[in-house]
């Protein structure tokens, strides 16, 4: 226990012991405390007195790699389960739980589904789930994640005594709904104040164009000397991170571009140089910055506006965790606000498509049972796929389905022994077993692919179990022992059909209206974020205030606005009024490849088209090598739709 009394997050937290006195005490807790402060301390001093297994749902990898370094760092017996890991690593992970050597395992929210692991997990004793982020489990917070709805069923079923939610950004109304959802008592809710003393916050009203030569003027003078400080400087997509870092190298300042387009060692390669200081200036989408453990990072600048004050809140967050004076700052203006918007508008399904997903239950169950492949249902209803998991939570929170279990569709082996040889390992009735499992698998070239068919019809016509748990428990340990080499692909999600006389065409018009709400909810914290910005009061304080938190100074002294610099945000261009555009010449050959396929494109669907929003049709249709592709991104989204409903009509 002495290694984390002697551990000094960049601002303690005050109230942390009272959430671990109550998780200690056998209750269910939050703790809602500032970036850097020490929130993970609430469960980790708790899991060396608990008598089982401590659970942590993390949603990115880069955040449990961080926390497993600190458990390892000071001698806690920590693992993860993550899709990095080769199958041996895993096996050894779940053997150490088993056998109580570990007692931290992390994991996704994703890995809940997995058969494999919930047989293993029912029956592993657990004393508390920790939530990380919880914030992504209401619907109103800013990186709602679906899945993370499932999980106080997760809690019951796995019995799972206590819960403890853990996050740094969540408005009262969010709080209320995680603390709801958990049944956590408004006693054992503990929420220290979001303002940071050492945080300047700087807003600086700029055209789009004059933005480079600001932000190469504003960082020159901060990275002078033999150790530049370490800075990060945030954008909205990743061809403006490969742009502003080229334009600040040629100045010659000391900068990389990081986003999602970089294969995984190059982001890894990049992060250990930034955390080692062998780099000064990381540009980057919002990719950049979870699980990043630093404590002298002195400036972040958002050169793109954020996509939410919660999202602002996080990442100003990475600045000055120790406590030293640190710089962040907007380059604000209306710009990016379309782009932004678009995001939005990009994650609500059509109604069309809804009723294609609900028309799949009806028509495709088994019984009460239905199966889908999330890839292949997104493409038929040309539903991207986190919409689509949310429209699937939706339908469970209206009692239409229950999720049961996930399975792999395609298990694929290659030999590593002669498969002679692996039958000859076993005798008897377990000898036939492997020898049903060889026959049944189909080799071709190197990979042999299983037909649980073919097996089953052989299993039945000659008397042996060869029912799909074992074959998997079978290939399982083939593969541990070195036998084969074994590949698992195509997620496949079972559910109970609760309700199976819906009606279609009604249900999918109130489930799209619910998105049509949560999109207009989404765009007006598009335009509170903006407002925030050209405020005429304290910064600091009207940001502490949205996070429900009355104890910051009504002048903080180091904001613009308490420096005398109002921000008043330029309006961006006016584009070329609609009416003057040509909608065939923009749209004209989309529509022909979209009817060449059989199917004619919707008001939404071109809308999507000319504002440059993908959806796994317009992928199919190969629409971003055509012209209008992305031509009006500029524009509102709801004038280009109403522009296009003219002439679709028309």
């Amino acid at each position: 226990m002495q290694c984390f009394l002697r551990v000094t997050p960049a601002r303690p937290a005050p109230h942390s012991p009272t959430v671990t006195a109550a998780v200690t005490a056998g209750r269910s807790a939050a703790a809602i405390f500032p970036t850097g402060s020490g929130k993970s301390l609430c469960y980790q001093l708790p899991a060396l007195h608990l008598p089982h297994l401590t659970l942590v749902v993390s949603p990115l990898l880069a955040l449990m790699q961080d926390q497993l370094a600190f458990l390892e760092r000071h001698g806690i017996a920590a693992a993860s389960i993550d899709s990095s890991q080769g199958r041996e690593q895993t096996a050894a992970v779940m053997e150490g739980v088993k056998r109580g050597e570990i007692r931290i395992l992390m994991i996704s929210v994703e890995r809940l589904k997995n058969e494999r692991f919930r047989t293993f997990i029912k029956n592993v004793p657990i004393s508390l789930l920790v939530v990380d982020e919880a914030h992504c489990i209401s619907e109103w917070g800013h990186n709602f994640r679906p899945d993370y709805l499932k999980l106080p069923d997760y809690q019951r079923e796995f019995a799972i005594p206590q819960a403890l939610l853990l996050t740094a950004t969540a408005t009262p109304r969010v709080i209320d709904d995680m603390a709801r959802r958990f049944a956590i008592a408004a006693d054992d809710v503990t929420t220290t104040g979001f303002y940071r003393p050492n945080l300047n916050l700087l807003v600086e009203p700029l055209a789009a164009e004059a933005k480079p030569r600001f932000l190469r003027d504003w960082l020159r003078p901060r990275l002078a000397g033999d150790t530049p400080p370490s800075s990060i400087v945030y954008v909205t997509l990743q061809h403006t991170a490969e742009r502003v870092a080229g334009y600040l190298r040629q100045a010659g300042l000391d900068a990389v571009a990081y986003h999602a387009g970089l294969d995984a060692e190059t982001r890894d390669r990049i992060q250990r140089d930034f955390m080692h200081d062998r780099v000064a200036v990381i540009v980057a989408t919002i990719a950049f910055g979870m699980g990043i453990d630093k404590h002298d990072i002195r400036n972040v600048v958002h050169f793109d506006p954020p996509k939410s004050l919660e999202n602002y809140s996080q990442e100003i967050g990475r600045a000055g965790r120790d406590g030293e004076p640190s710089d962040c700052l907007v380059l604000a203006g209306g710009d990016n606000l379309r782009v932004l918007e678009n995001f939005v508008y990009g994650d609500t399904p059509e109604p069309g498509g809804i009723r294609t997903v609900i028309e799949a239950i009806v028509s495709e169950r088994e019984g009460n049972h239905w199966e889908l492949v999330l890839n292949r249902l997104s493409q038929r209803s040309d539903i991207r796929a986190l919409p689509l998991k949310t429209l699937l939570v939706q339908l469970e929170m209206r009692g239409v389905i229950a999720p049961r279990y996930a399975y792999f569709a395609e298990y694929r082996f290659q030999y590593r022994i002669e498969p002679d040889e692996l039958v000859a390992r076993f005798s008897g009735e377990r000898r036939d077993f492997v020898a049903a499992i060889v026959a049944a698998a189909e080799r071709a070239r190197t990979w042999c692919q299983l037909d649980f068919e073919a097996l089953h019809r052989h299993g039945r016509e000659h008397g042996l179990d060869t029912r799909r748990a074992r074959v998997i428990t079978a290939l399982d340990y083939f593969h541990d022992q070195g036998w084969i080499r074994l590949e698992t692909r195509q997620m496949t999600e079972v559910y109970e059909v609760l309700q199976s006389d819906v009606d279609p065409a009604r249900l999918a018009a109130e489930l799209h209206a619910d998105f049509r709400a949560k999109e207009a909810a989404e765009i007006a914290r598009i335009h509170a974020m903006l407002a925030f910005f050209a405020s005429d009061t304290c910064l600091s304080h009207r940001l502490a205030d949205h996070f429900g938190d009355d104890r910051a100074p009504r002048h903080c002294g180091h904001c613009s606005v308490c420096a005398g610099r109002v921000a008043r945000l330029p309006e961006p261009p006016a584009p070329t009024p609609l009416a003057e555009r040509d909608f065939r010449e923009l749209a004209g050959e989309f529509l022909e490849r979209a009817a060449d396929e059989g199917d004619p494109a919707s008001s939404e669907c071109v809308t999507r088209f000319l504002c440059g929003l993908t959806t796994p049709r317009l992928t199919r249709l190969k629409a971003r090598r055509l012209p209008g592709f992305a031509v009006l991104e500029g524009y509102p989204y709801g004038e280009v739709r109403g522009w296009v409903e003219q002439h679709l009509e028309g």
